[in-house]
């Protein structure tokens, strides 16, 4: 999907909500405000046209090694549930891959200087100043580079065989369902590279194997387990450009018991857009139980749509994903987990009124440490029995500090 349509898409899904938080916390005046880095405009004349066949595209080139790399991301294998199994079916997975131009950016430095203003770097601080600027620098990179629409991939799977993925379309983003012929046992994983590996910056890919049945995990990030200050775009810019990524307090311990305890598989479902996968990625794996991560195709090359992605539409954002989740794996036992600062509730809500009974539990934290959520209405009580109207009472809980949670993760062991 094109940049246009998926802004149109995100605008037709906003709630009355969403339009509220970012009425009164300014996002359009400081999307408005913030550097465009690119454009498709920049792709050859016969990459971009043809893009637009997608996935079909007959003129779609190999990745060049030496000007073009890409993004794998992980995913999770799981097995079709056949309505008159006969047989095991094989395992099978979405492969998602993102295409890039190399070193292909604008000059960084202007807009290292513009994101250090607008977060508050003072100037001529010196030291601090250029530090902070580096880790900038460092962070933005993902936004920079333009993409390469009209490739395709080649990669190694598990059996040793290749295939061939993509192209991807104007957005430079492929999706393909694989079938995966090896064998492998539930909750294990492969590693999958690309061919050559050292078109892959971020690494290979991780295919996670989940069976059928057993437990599922679907988490948010922001502010669920890292602190983003998601109703500030300020906030957001901070900690996403500047600020070490910090884990929501005793969160890493509440999944690490999760993980002990009832052995799920990980979906960590965000509305940041593709360009964070390689921050999120090193943030899970430094301090979470290892899961595959969904976000947003968004914002590419776009930094006012990374805000946007954030606060707009992500209610029906993620109630699709959970839907895909759905199809995959409709036999598992979910567990949602998610804050206040966005649509969580709602969406978890949603799912438990589309499935009954395929969501056991539900825990929300209450967000009351970010300055902005002590004049909304998105902790008060009304809110969340709105939000799970219909839903048994026992399935869903509002939490401030994660150690409340212990005894009610402990009761599903035999549901």
């Amino acid at each position: 999907m094109n940049r246009a349509f998926n802004k149109a898409r995100q605008l037709t899904q906003e709630t009355h909500g969403d339009r509220r938080t970012r009425k009164e916390e300014g996002f359009q005046t400081a999307e408005r405000g913030l550097p465009r880095l690119g454009s498709i405009l920049s792709v050859p004349l016969a990459d971009s046209v043809s893009s637009y066949l997608g996935s079909a595209n007959p003129f779609a080139a190999k990745v060049d090694p030496k000007t073009e790399c890409v993004w794998v991301l992980d995913n999770t294998a799981y097995r079709p549930i056949h309505p008159y199994p006969h047989s095991e079916q094989p395992w099978q997975a979405l492969f998602i891959v993102a295409y890039f131009k190399k070193n292909t950016g604008k000059d960084i430095s202007k807009v290292v200087a513009d994101i250090a203003d607008k977060i508050g770097l003072k100037k001529g601080s010196g030291e601090e100043r250029e530090r902070g600027e580096k880790t900038i620098a460092e962070r933005l990179q993902p936004f920079m580079d333009a993409v390469a629409p009209a490739r395709k991939v080649d990669v190694k799977l598990p059996d040793d065989s290749t295939k061939t993925l993509g192209p991807g379309g104007r957005s430079a983003v492929s999706q393909h369902v694989v079938a995966l012929r090896s064998s492998h046992d539930n909750g294990s994983t492969a590693q999958i590279s690309a061919i050559p590996p050292e078109i892959t910056p971020h690494g290979p890919m991780t295919t996670h194997f989940a069976e059928p049945e057993g437990w599922m995990v679907i988490s948010d990030i922001d502010d669920t387990i890292k602190r983003t200050l998601t109703p500030s775009p300020v906030g957001i810019l901070r900690t996403t450009f500047l600020l070490p990524p910090a884990p929501i307090p005793s969160m890493p311990q509440l999944y690490s018991h999760l993980l002990s305890f009832l052995n799920p598989t990980w979906f960590y479902l965000s509305a940041s857009p593709y360009n964070l996968h390689p921050f999120l990625r090193s943030f899970i794996r430094d301090n979470y139980p290892s899961g595959t991560i969904l976000l947003r195709e968004a914002s590419w090359m776009d930094l006012g749509g990374f805000l946007a992605s954030l606060t707009q539409g992500t209610e029906a954002y993620k109630r699709e994903r959970m839907e895909m989740l759905h199809r995959m794996l409709p036999r598992r036992k979910v567990i949602c987990i998610g804050d206040s600062t966005q649509s969580d509730p709602e969406a978890y809500g949603d799912i438990c009124r589309m499935y009954p009974g395929w969501v056991k539990a539900i825990f929300i934290r209450k967000v009351t440490d970010v300055a902005e959520m002590n004049v909304t209405e998105k902790n008060v009580p009304e809110r969340f029995e709105k939000a799970f109207k219909d839903v048994p009472k026992e399935t869903w809980r509002v939490f401030e500090d994660p150690n409340e949670l212990y005894s009610a993760v402990d009761a599903l062991y035999d549901k």
